[in-house]
């Protein structure tokens, strides 16, 4: 689950819902790679928070699923994340000034898709300049 950005037909990554995350401590509960079969802590390992309990029109996998169209928000306590696994440099991204889009024809400015980014605390880089869907 997870859905890939553009500009024009160059990929900039992908965006997957990555689970629970610790927004005050900024901490996974996943104890490895959250889009592996890891283990997950049951609250914050740091400072014990529990989940808060999120509807699909509120989390991270809703907004996947395109049940969760609300604009990007800061998020306290332990709720669900995205990460983000960059193909494009940000470097490169940041230099460029033609639109974004998604795989599904969604076209972004530069700022909304920063915004969006926000909800992205794990951001990945190992997968620049490789293909990937």
């Amino acid at each position: 689950m997870g859905t890939n950005f553009y500009i024009g037909t160059v990929h900039i990554g992908k965006r997957s819902a990555a689970g629970w995350y610790c927004w005050d401590c900024g901490v996974s509960l996943c104890q490895g790679n959250p889009h592996s079969d890891a283990p997950w802590f049951d609250c914050c390992p740091e400072c014990g928070k529990a989940p808060v309990r999120e509807s699909m029109d509120s989390s991270s996998a809703g907004r996947e699923l395109g049940f969760n169209t609300s604009a990007p928000a800061a998020k306290t306590g332990v709720a669900s994340c995205s990460s983000f696994n960059w193909a494009m440099h940000p470097f490169h991204f940041c230099m460029s000034r033609k639109r974004i889009k998604d795989e599904y024809g969604r076209t972004y400015a530069k700022q909304a898709f920063f915004d969006m980014l926000s909800e992205c605390p794990i951001q990945r880089y190992q997968s620049i300049g490789k293909e990937f869907s």
